[in-house]
């Protein structure tokens, strides 16, 4: 299938592709092109600012998560007539694994065959911003870097430097323009666990329109167009997915519950569930005709005085889950069914309390082991995953075995029949069984309550 795209890639953190990415597209909605936008690692904030700021769809795209033919086909799935931006994590080369480069940047464009455009931050520097393109291209010989954007220069040393990259790579790294010094509102802020959500970034429209004006002389758009649609056809594997009893199943969606996978959602609904959501936030009860229950995570911890006081809300999910319908809950979900977070009560519903500790905790990705049968499949079962917070609590649950790549691990998550509750983050596409055990046990607790 033709899929016009493109990959923003960074030389590292803070070198300016979510910028990049913010600018293109704007730019390219301004001129009436359908867009749509992925963002490569597990990051859930990123994927909010394409879908909630810039009003273009978007989703994940992890390599350890997916395989490479999962990849092609979350990217087939999400691409629309246009063209796809795809944002890359990190620096181009920056993974895991005994090469360093396993779940980069880098093998996703590898893997989807995405031309790459890498943003190199030009501020005090001038030819050795070449050396660094250079080294990037050259570090490996299939590095897919077709064209570079100079972050933070003005306008002479853009020149200069056009120049001078046109002298060195002729049309095997295309000077596709540059972003010039951006004023504060133009500056995404961030915080403990990135950049801020959207529906708390203050003036973000203003600093987007701002941003739009700004690079509209100062990017090759054209070019970057042409780029995209150089790109080789995509074939990806369209999965078989078994079509299971219509089911409803209640998920919690407003700021403290944002960090959810639009890929796990879409999943869902094509094995057969319908998605009612909610918000703990508005103090509303879990959706009547409910048979299972999702609470992402999110940031919890920065509502957690309104969500003591919602006491409706709390006790509805607290009946929920007590009556044993099939809940899952990550991370902050978790945090929000213990007793206290940050001292305020919240649902009662499992023993444990939390509270910041001032640092990560068991930060990056995992797989999580099984000990025991439970909600998601037999014992064994094995499901991607990753943590990522500052907060922690005084008993975890021991229902899953955790293991990073580098081989440290620990126990994890409270596991029955009827739950999943722990910090690890899952990607449940990439673990169709499990997410398809889940909502078998939804539909057997909505034709057991029809007894009753």
């Amino acid at each position: 299938m033709k899929c016009p795209r493109i990959l923003i890639a960074g030389t590292s953190s803070g070198s300016g592709k979510t910028t990049a990415v913010c600018a293109l597209l704007t730019l390219l909605k301004e001129r009436g092109a359908g867009v749509s936008a992925l963002k490569c690692g597990p990051d859930y904030i990123d994927p909010m600012f394409h879908q909630a700021v810039l009003g273009v769809p978007s989703a994940n795209l992890d390599p350890f998560f997916c395989s490479e033919s999962l990849l092609r086909s979350t990217l087939a799935a999400h691409a629309g007539a246009g063209i796809t931006v795809i944002e890359g994590v990190m620096g181009y080369y920056d993974g895991t694994g005994k090469s360093g480069t396993e779940n980069s940047t880098y093998s996703v464009a590898r893997a989807t065959g995405s031309p790459v455009v890498l943003v190199v931050n030009g501020h005090g520097s001038s030819t050795s911003a070449l050396a660094v393109i250079e080294g990037f291209a050259g570090f490996a010989p299939d590095s897919g870097i077709r064209g570079v954007i100079f972050n933070n220069v003005a306008p002479g040393t853009y020149e200069s430097l056009k120049r001078l990259t046109v002298r060195r790579f002729g049309d095997k790294i295309l000077p596709l323009g540059y972003i010039p010094k951006l004023p504060e509102e133009c500056l995404f802020k961030s915080r403990h666990l990135g950049l801020v959500t959207p529906e708390e970034a203050s003036g973000i429209a203003r600093g987007l329109g701002t941003l739009s004006r700004l690079c509209q002389d100062t990017l090759d758009v054209e070019s970057v167009v042409s780029l995209a649609a150089s790109a080789p056809d995509l074939e990806p594997e369209t999965p078989c997915l078994p079509k299971l009893p219509p089911v409803t199943l209640a998920v919690a969606r407003d700021a403290a519950f944002s960090f959810v996978y639009a890929d796990t959602l879409r999943l869902f609904e094509e094995l057969g569930a319908e998605i009612k959501y909610f918000s703990p936030l508005a103090n509303e009860p879990v959706p009547e005709g409910a048979a299972g229950l999702y609470l992402p995570g999110g940031y919890p911890e920065l509502y957690a005085d309104i969500l003591e006081k919602n006491r409706r809300a709390a006790e509805s999910v607290r009946r929920t889950v007590l009556s044993g319908r099939p809940t899952v809950a990550e991370c902050g979900g978790f945090q929000y069914l213990g007793q206290r977070l940050d001292g305020h009560e919240m649902c009662g519903v499992l023993p444990h309390e939390s509270a910041d500790t001032g640092h990560l905790v068991r930060f990056g990705y995992v797989t999580l082991t099984a000990k025991l049968p439970g909600l998601f499949g037999e014992a064994g079962i094995r499901l991607a995953a990753h943590e990522f917070h500052y907060y922690d609590s005084t008993e975890n649950g021991g229902g899953f075995t955790a293991r990073k790549v580098n081989g440290s691990s620990w126990d994890c998550a409270v596991y029955t029949d009827t739950l999943y509750a722990g910090y690890p983050h899952l990607y449940l596409p990439a673990s169709v069984p499990a997410a398809e055990s889940f909502l078998k046990k939804c539909v057997k607790f909505k034709e057991r309550a029809k007894c009753l």
